[in-house]
């Protein structure tokens, strides 16, 4: 099994080496890359190489790095006064998934959730999408999307969310002309996927559960 794994790995690295590939010569056909084949990867949107001058950037080096790591333990943690749920709020959740993410309660509690089936990137990835979406400064957004590939679309973040080849392949073209949108279907699929495989079992789950039990508790008398 774990073989198998590696052979997988290994394949999907050389497509993305061979979409990356395609990429930096589309850019530099375009002319949005030196000719100098060494500086290269310094352009590459899909962070396959591991140079340090991934880190150097020609513009506006003012803007600090957008970052999406886990926040301390705790922090989204949804008994805290300001995300705990009301009642009513989280009766609702049952109803519908959609349900759970307009609550800001509700997806700290999925995210929550996530993180005992160690997969919270996909919430980390949607969220981070969400905040790309109300960026307008062109630079700004080209260095969050860099951001958002490195830590979730790279084969190579221990964060990467499972995307299909499609959707990779869409990602691929959009980082030619990146936008707030490069991500959309993308965050699409993910959110299809917390949908119909870890939110049924958010709903089911003793954690949910235990949650309510705690919400129809009487507050205690002072």
């Amino acid at each position: 099994m774990g073989s198998e794994r590696v052979e997988m790995r290994k394949r999907q690295m050389q497509v993305h080496q061979e979409a990356a590939a395609s990429v930096l010569q589309e850019r530099h056909r375009m002319g949005n890359t030196p000719t100098n084949a060494s500086n290269a990867c310094c352009f590459c949107w899909c962070c396959c190489c591991s140079c340090s001058c991934l880190t150097v950037r020609s513009e506006d080096e003012a803007i600090q790095r957008t970052t999406f790591e886990h926040r301390p333990e705790g922090a989204t943690n949804c008994e805290e006064t300001s995300l705990k749920p009301t009642l009513d709020d989280a009766r609702s959740w049952p109803m519908s998934f959609e349900r759970v993410m307009k609550s800001a309660a509700g997806r700290a509690c999925f995210r929550q959730f996530l993180r005992t089936e160690f997969s919270e990137e996909n919430m980390m990835f949607w969220l981070a999408c969400e905040e790309l979406k109300k960026e307008t400064n062109k630079t700004v957004v080209e260095e969050k999307v860099r951001q958002i590939y490195e830590d979730f679309i790279s084969i190579l973040s221990p964060k990467e969310v499972s995307l299909d080849s499609r959707v990779r392949e869409v990602i691929n073209r959009n980082m030619l002309e990146p936008t707030s949108h490069t991500f959309e279907d993308a965050q699409q699929q993910i959110y299809t996927l917390m949908q119909r495989d870890s939110y049924p079992r958010f709903i089911n789950s003793s954690e949910y559960a235990d949650l309510l039990k705690s919400l129809e508790q009487p507050p205690p008398e002072p």
